[in-house]
């Protein structure tokens, strides 16, 4: 159907993969962690965003610009770890919140904190995803292995299980975000603790840039 072969064998795959500890899932769980069951809900929703990005990207073959050219792909190497690494000491040197309050607008001042610091950890779910060279390289690697090569509209049938593996990524990521916050809650409770998952969270960042950097294409 739709040009896929073995849908369900697709999502067990799918599953297995999203279960499987990577960067997107330190990110949830250190925003889980320090900042309780909205930062995670957000977080969550940003990492989803991010692959349905990958998704369009690799239905109209822009991802393969990434796998064949070694210059697009350092590039997009360097930014996402850039960034992850501005995350990481924003978070080391800033005060409680500050990471995603800093740098507002008059306009923005006017609505509420709490809308704004959520609105970023979403902006940065995304990004951090997207800027995953490596996923995008997953994604065109991976999809076609459930795709007939035959099939005439093969954009439709990347859509689908784009959507799917999506779907999948939500349930898992919003499990794990929630017993992330639960378990941490009480630790949350105290200033000093609090302050220090937030510092935690922000050498865990920086790894995962470092981490991003060694990965070639």
């Amino acid at each position: 159907m739709f040009g896929i072969e073995n849908y369900w064998g697709f999502i067990l795959t799918g599953i297995l993969l999203n279960i499987t500890p990577g960067s997107d899932t330190m990110y949830i769980i250190t925003r889980s962690v320090s900042q309780g069951n909205k930062a995670g809900l957000y977080s969550v929703l940003g990492i989803v965003s991010g692959i349905l990005v990958h998704t369009v990207l690799a239905a109209l073959g822009l991802s393969i610009i990434l796998a064949k050219s070694p210059l697009a792909f350092t590039i997009v190497k360097y930014l996402g770890a850039g960034y992850l690494c501005y995350l990481g000491l924003k978070m080391l040197t800033s005060k409680k919140d500050s990471v995603i309050t800093d740098d507002l607008t008059d306009n923005q001042k006017l609505i509420p904190a709490n809308t704004l610091a959520y609105k970023k950890i979403f902006k940065q779910g995304v990004l951090t995803n997207t800027l995953n060279p490596k996923v995008a390289l997953f994604f065109i690697a991976f999809f076609p292995q459930f795709i007939d090569a035959s099939y005439a509209h093969s954009t439709l049938s990347f859509l689908i299980l784009g959507l799917s593996f999506a779907l999948t990524a939500l349930v898992w990521c919003l499990c794990l975000a929630l017993l992330a916050a639960r378990f941490s809650k009480k630790l949350r409770e105290n200033p000093a603790i609090e302050s220090m998952l937030n510092k935690i969270s922000g050498v865990v960042f920086i790894g995962l840039g470092i981490k991003l950097l060694s990965e070639k294409n």
